[in-house]
Formats: C-alpha cells, structure tokens, sequence
C-alpha cells in the first residue's frame, strides 16, 4: 500500500540520486577541462618534450630541429588543427619536467620500462626500436658480442636511456660508463676512452659505415623496444586521443613511410 510516508521517502532518494548525480557531472567536467587535450586546444599549441636523438630529433645547416620524432610531432599537431612547440630537455631529467607540466607530451623516442611507468603514462607503440653496439676497431679486433663482457673492458651509454639497460643486461661484468648525450659517447668509443657504447639503431649502424677506419657496429640486436608517447597520469582523455591518433595513421602507413625514410636510408643526411 502507497502512502504519503512512503512517497516521500521515493522523494528524498530521488532528490539524492540527484544530487550525486549532478555532482558526478561537475567532477566529470573539471576533470575534461584540466585534461591536456583541452589545455592544448584552448592555447592553440601543442608543447612536446624531446632531447636530441640521431635520427629523432636534430639540427640541420639551417639549425631547424629535424628528424623521425619532429616530423611525428608535427603531424600530429597538424591533424590536431594547433602549431607545436618543441620543448628541448635533458633526458635524464625529461620525466620529472613532464610532471611538473614543462609540456603536454613526451615525443622523444621514449620507450616503455616499469620503472617510467609507475610515474607517467604511455600511449599505444607507434614502432619498435633495437639497442646495437659500435666499437672501436683498433680496441676490439677479432672481438665477438660477448668478449665486451669483461672486467677490463669499458662500455659507454646515454644517461637514463634503455640503452644503459641493455648494457648492463649483456654485458654485466664489463664498467659502464654513462654520459648525458649520444654524441659524447660516441667521441669517447672514437678516441678509445672505451672500447663500445650501446645506443639505439640506427645510430651504431650509421657511424661504423661514415667512419669504417675507426669504428665497427654489431648487426647483433641487444634488445627490442616498444617506442610510445608519455603522458602524465591521470589524463584519460589526452590517453584516448593519443592511442586512436596513432592507430589511424598507423593503418595508413604513414608511420612506415616515416620511418623507412629515417631509419632505413640515409637520404636525410644531405640536410646534415
């Protein structure tokens, strides 16, 4: 039987339900307008955090940033309908300035470890990277991969870089020695300060055949990587967008083309 008490009770729930469900909204619309994506949309630029990477990002002669990474920032915005911001920072410190909100998103050639991912978010891979060694010659004649894996023998690698994980992974027993960049470790594998540094390919490949008289790279692939975009946590929607943006131009080959032409060929080094 109905009756005024019971009716009114229904009343209450219902203002309640409500209530709560009107409160859900709001959260739901802050939580949309702190989002990356809206922040981006509403400034008209993306800012993408990057370090400079052979062959992901550099400077050509006319010091215009080049590379895969800058030109999978670029479309990005353009499909975004913004202009992008490069935002050039160390590697080893490229995580923390992400949280502090330096920039929205970390375009870099970044790849996945547990580590990273306990404090940022990534996105789908949008390809796949391998570690390479490069040695120098004079230092490691007749040398197989795992004669580098020595108490006398001295590997270098990039600072904060999946690169120094590898090292460490094949070659335990060997002093690692880490530098902020690329370039650095390079100059000390061809001034004989180490006998090898492992670094992403195509960049080993790349500079035992410019320098043939100096250095040696192993075809050997140390470890295979996914590479994806780092977001901050908490930021679903930025996820969403980022993860549908890379399947569509994935499915359109864009990014094979995109990556022929920077790790496959050396055609981009007339720029150099």
């Amino acid at each position: 039987m109905v009756t005024w008490k019971n009716v009114a009770v229904l009343v209450c729930i219902l203002s309640l339900f409500l209530v709560q469900l009107s409160g859900a909204g709001e959260i739901q619309k802050k939580i949309a307008a702190e989002s990356a994506i809206e922040q981006i949309a509403q400034r008209g630029t993306i800012r993408v955090g990057m370090d400079v990477f052979v062959p992901w990002a550099m400077k050509n002669k006319k010091g215009e940033l080049i590379g895969f990474e800058i030109d999978v920032a670029k479309q990005l915005a353009e499909d975004m309908g913004v202009k992008v911001e490069f935002v050039p920072t160390k590697w080893s410190g490229i995580i923390p300035a992400l949280v502090a909100g330096k920039f929205d998103v970390i375009i870099g050639g970044m790849t996945v470890t547990p580590k990273r991912n306990m404090k940022i978010n990534f996105t789908n891979p949008y390809y796949y990277s391998s570690q390479g060694l490069l040695a120098n010659k004079k230092l490691s004649t007749g040398f197989a991969l795992a004669d580098f894996n020595k108490p006398d023998i001295s590997i270098a690698a990039r600072l904060g870089s999946t690169a120094a994980v590898a090292a460490k992974k094949n070659f335990p027993a060997a002093k690692l020695r880490l530098f902020d960049d690329e370039p650095a470790a390079v100059q000390e594998v061809r001034n004989g300060r180490v006998h090898a540094m492992v670094g992403s390919q195509p960049l080993p490949a790349h500079m035992a055949t410019e320098s043939p008289e100096l250095l040696t790279g192993y075809t050997e692939q140390l470890m295979k990587e996914p590479i994806c975009f780092g977001v901050r946590k908490g930021d679903v929607d930025t996820l969403n967008f980022f993860n549908n943006w890379i399947e569509i131009v994935k499915s359109k080959g864009w990014i094979a083309e995109r990556y022929s032409y920077w790790f496959e060929s050396t055609a981009w080094k007339s720029e150099m």
